[in-house]
Parts: structure tokens; sequence; C-alpha cells
């Protein structure tokens, strides 16, 4: 994983960055590649697996091109291990990389023109654009409205409880130096900052920052060939799942970023042979506050009802009995798009391999990183340590 933040190269050079480091750490070259997942988001019409191939080496291997919003770089990592599943491959390389810095609110189409007069075009041309009418598509104002809708039915959620989970991955960010920033908030400065969209204030929203990460992939059988050492800090994914929308008449109006992580959490815990008790830290989509809440009910960490409960028993700070988002989250390690669903398997794995420096969860075995992209698309992966 490259550092996050404002980075002067492009989005090629920083995939190029974080897929020769991936090599290096498993000590493996490009000519071992048989396979290259690449994912960027904002420029994916250019083929950016073509343009890394002519950084890192071209030779000649499959190349899947991969864009699906927020969970572009887990998609990327899946297709990566679907060719190892398939007995196609036995060493793939998964990238996700993005320029994002600057680009400001992120979703929605512009609001309509003012005017007298309306002409229908497009897909839905018979019905008039309601953006910034009623309601609206922007991120901060679909997750506004996803922590509104569970504050109003649960008592405790409140503006302040949104706020302290923010504290709690700025927090966390001040010891990630790979984080876009590693400053720590007060509970004051955090909800007296700019609002953006009720109840998240800016300090409350992932970055838009600039990076990559990748990963390398191998079988068991290519494992054993490795030298021990890579043998050792091998890292075991024990589940992968990907999972768009069920079709609900609610979704037409609101995404439903619920459902479907709750479906991609159920897969996932059947899929390892574990349960929710078992993990040792999470890694979650915390691209608002508000988000973090409602994602501790859909991943299981908690009864239904019980994400108040469950933050306020401090449970999933760094020295709590679930830590979440030790890395310091979206909220401050910041969320290049495509780079996200990779990055957030990174921290997992690092910690599992005890390589987590002063962040480290001592003793952690079991992880789960969680994506989501609107659209909408969840990727949930739990990783062990691989047994010695």
């Amino acid at each position: 994983m490259t550092p996050f933040g404002k980075r002067p190269e492009d989005e090629v050079d920083l995939a190029a960055e974080a897929a020769l480091d991936a090599l290096d750490d498993a000590g493996l070259t490009m000519r071992d590649a048989q396979v290259l997942a690449a994912g960027n988001l904002m420029r994916a019409a250019e083929g950016i697996g073509q343009r890394l191939q002519k950084q890192i080496g071209q030779t000649g291997i499959p190349v899947f091109n991969v864009a699906n919003a927020c969970a572009t770089g887990a998609t990327a990592l899946r297709v990566a291990m679907m060719s190892i599943r398939s007995g196609e491959s036995d060493v793939a390389l998964a990238v996700g990389t993005e320029k994002l810095s600057g680009v400001g609110l992120l979703g929605g189409p512009a609001a309509p023109a003012a005017s007298n007069t309306w002409t229908r075009s497009g897909r839905f041309g018979a019905v008039a654009p309601l953006e910034g009418l009623v309601g609206t598509d922007t991120m901060p104002g679909v997750f506004a409205q996803v922590g509104m809708e569970y504050a109003h039915a649960h008592e405790g959620a409140t503006f302040e409880l949104f706020a302290r989970i923010s504290e709690k991955n700025h927090a966390h960010s001040t010891l990630n130096p790979k984080a876009a920033y590693q400053r720590r908030f007060t509970l004051e400065q955090i909800m007296n900052d700019v609002m953006i969209a009720y109840p998240n204030t800016r300090p409350m929203c992932s970055a838009n920052t600039d990076g990559a990460a990748a990963a390398v992939l191998v079988s068991d059988a290519k494992l054993r060939t490795l030298d021990p050492t890579q043998q050792r800090r091998a890292v075991k994914i024990s589940a992968s799942v990907l999972t768009s929308d069920p079709w609900q008449e609610a979704c037409q109006v609101l995404p439903d970023v619920n459902t479907l992580t709750r479906q991609a959490a159920d897969a996932a815990y059947a899929q390892a042979g574990i349960g929710p008790e078992d993990l040792d830290l999470v890694e979650l989509h915390d691209c608002f506050a508000t988000a973090e809440l409602v994602h501790y009910e859909n991943l299981r960490l908690c009864d239904p009802g019980g994400a108040v409960d469950l933050f306020e028993s401090g449970a999933t700070w760094r020295d709590g009995r679930l830590p979440v988002n030790v890395s310091g989250g979206l909220e401050s390690k910041g969320h290049p798009i495509s780079a996200t669903g990779i990055a957030n398997i990174y921290e997992i794995a690092t910690h599992l391999r005890e390589e987590a420096g002063p962040r480290q969860i001592e003793g952690a075995r079991v992880g789960l990183a969680h994506v989501i992209g609107l659209g909408s698309s969840c990727g949930v992966h739990i990783l062990e340590k691989r047994a010695a």
C-alpha cells in the first residue's frame, strides 16, 4: 500500500509503486504473475491494467480491468482469487489505484437548470430529474439519510455519538504512517467543524485522496514452493464474497447499504466456518461516521439494535474487545476509491503478520475487511493467520 494523501504521481505510477512493493514482499516478480486484475474508476475507459504493465512488465498475461464503484479494489482481488480457484493460474496480482484529491462531492447528477419548460431526454425520459429537488444522490446526502433513518429508530444514535465514532478513527490514525491524516481531533472540533450533510461534519466524512494498494495471491501448491519466510508470512483468504442489491421497492428511492452488506457478511461467515465472535479486528467501510454505526449491525458485530451499546462499551477502540478501523478508517486513512478495498485487506494482513508496529493488535488471528460501493456492491473478505 502506498501512503495515501495528495500525491504528485499519476494513477499508473501509484499502481506501479504498490504492485512492485507487493511482488517484492512476496519474493516474486512480474514474470511469476499469470493474471493481473487492475481496478480504477475515475479513468476506467483507459485500461489501467495495460498501462500498468508498461511500467512493471509486459508479459502477455490476461488483464482484467475492473470498475465497481467503491468496491473496485475488493472486486479486483476477488477476480484474481477466482482465477486461482479455477485452476487457470497459481499466481495472481490484484491492484487498485485512484487519483481523487480535490474532486469534491461524489455521486449524484447535476441539479436541473432553472427553467419553465422541460423536455424529455435520456434513459428515464418520462421522469423529470429530481436531484436537489427531492432528496439527493450525492454520497454525503445518501449517508446522512442512512444515519438519520437509523437514529429515528434507535435511541442513543445522536449527533454526538456519530462524532465520537469519528473521534475514535482519527485517534487511531495517529499510529498509521500511511494514513493521509495523522491528527487527533477533539470531540468539540469534530462537532463544530463545517457541516457537510447532517449529522456528518467534515472530519466525519471520508477523505478524497490519491493512493494505490496491491496484493499477490498464490495457490496452496505455489505457496509450498516459496521460501519458508514467505510461507510463514502468508495470510489465508478464508472467505471472499461479493454481493449486489436484491430488489426491493424502497431501494428505488434510497440505496439500501444494509441488506447487501448483511447478505455478504452472512455468506462470508458461512464460507469461512466462523462467526463474528471469532474476529480479532475489522476494517469496515466508514465512508461517513454514520456508515460505521450501521455496519456494526450489518456485519453482525452486535445484535440487531445493539450498535449504540457496542460503541458505548468501548469495544471498537484499538484497545477494546473488537477493534474497528485501527488504520484510521476512510475518514483519516483516506479513500482513493479503487484502492480502498485492497487497502482494508492490507491492514488486516499486516496485523495477522504481526507487522503493524505501534498499532498492532496483539494476538490477532482472524480479521474481516468490508467495502461497499453504491450502485450497489459489497465485498467482504475474511482473512486468517496461517497455522505454523
